[in-house]
């Protein structure tokens, strides 16, 4: 199962303009500003929030797995001369911070929210450490999620787990996390990425406030496959060999943060006539090959989710999209949550048999099966 939440505030730090609140901009950066005799550096943080309330409440309800897996995405909006390869951290913030209503171009510059120097503003004044130099924010350092990069990839989707965790046990206060190259606090450090002499360009990403599809968000994934087939018989090899594979009852339009039970059908595509049973082979049910968490990627039924235009993968066939089965046939669940209304979505899905086998099959089906999302 998937389930996705987005971001309640977000912000930039820049090093550059130390009072200088970014929260209503359409952009997050992580940059590293040098001179061209690499003298002076200067870098940018970002800060970003989710509101955990709900999916606390639903860990002790039972809806979400206490194993559940999270991932931080960010979507890439036009880095600047990226290295070829490099990591970010991200760790959990210390601090409460106010989020402030400035943009990286306002004129004057906004001073009122979380800025390098302050947490709540050049009003208040309160800085993040005791020396106004040392600033940029401060964290926890021994729990953190890192991502590498490679050229051409600066998409996000990093396993921040273990933070999110610290925070539903309550070990840390939820202040959000900050996301950062490796460095200290001030950026004092000139033995590691923020301070050194090395150029590794700049990071840019959509915030919530973008008026495109890439907002920033928070993944949670888990296993949810249920298997009692009651009396249905497994689909044979040679059925799943030449398979006719359908969605029953999917609808042209689905409400936004609805959740939604789809049931698949698979039979032969052409069944063998037999004259002792009066019940048409065609409507017999029969169910698709099953998956176990310990085998992703083997024998299973997976489906995936698609941007119908853009075909940017919403959610990929892994652990959290194997189907289940009950005694009427195969099924899954889907919160409608992590698409944008007033957009066509489709199902793609993946069917393997035999894995590891010189029999394995594995076959995808990916026509007609789209759908809208609506407010």
């Amino acid at each position: 199962m998937y389930y996705f939440i987005y971001p309640e505030v977000d912000t930039t730090l820049l090093q550059s303009s130390g009072s200088q609140n970014t929260g209503l901009d359409e952009i997050l950066e992580i940059r590293k500003d040098m001179k061209a005799d690499g003298s002076s550096v200067k870098v940018s943080r970002i800060l970003m929030k989710f509101d955990l309330n709900e999916v606390s409440k639903s860990i002790v309800s039972g809806q979400i797995a206490t194993d559940a897996k999270f991932y931080l995405n960010l979507y890439d909006a036009n880095p600047v001369d990226l290295s070829y390869s490099q990591s970010l951290w991200a760790y959990p913030i210390s601090q409460s911070w106010v989020s402030g209503e400035g943009k990286y171009h306002d004129n004057p510059p906004v001073v009122e929210g979380a800025s390098w120097f302050y947490k709540d503003g050049a009003a208040q004044a309160t800085m993040w450490d005791s020396v106004i130099t040392s600033s940029g924010a401060t964290w926890y350092s021994e729990t953190y999620g890192s991502q590498s990069f490679a050229w051409g990839t600066t998409d996000m989707r990093m396993d921040v787990t273990p933070i999110v965790n610290k925070w539903l046990d309550g070990t840390y206060p939820n202040e959000g996390f900050i996301l950062k190259r490796s460095g200290s606090l001030g950026n004092s450090d000139v033995n590691v990425d923020e301070g050194s002499g090395d150029r590794l360009g700049n990071f840019s990403f959509f915030s919530r406030e973008t008026n495109t599809i890439y907002p920033p968000k928070l993944e949670l994934e888990w296993y949810d496959t249920l298997w009692n087939t009651g009396s249905l018989s497994a689909l044979s090899s040679a059925e799943l060999e030449d398979l006719s594979f359908y969605m029953k009852g999917l609808r042209p339009v689905y409400k936004e943060k609805s959740k939604i039970k789809f049931r698949l059908v698979g039979r032969a595509k052409y069944p063998t006539k037999s004259y002792s049973n009066t019940a048409s082979e065609y409507l017999t049910a029969k169910y698709l090959p099953s998956g176990s968490k310990g085998s992703i990627g083997g024998d299973g039924t997976y489906y995936s989710v698609k941007d119908a235009l853009t075909e940017d993968v919403i959610i990929p066939f892994g652990t959290g999209s194997l189907a289940s089965c009950d005694s009427t046939g195969n099924y899954f669940h889907l919160w409608m949550n992590g698409m944008q209304p007033e957009r066509f979505y489709e199902f793609s899905f993946k069917v393997v048999s035999g894995s590891n086998t010189a029999g394995e099959t594995v076959q995808y089906f990916e026509d007609g099966f789209t759908f809208k999302i609506e407010r």
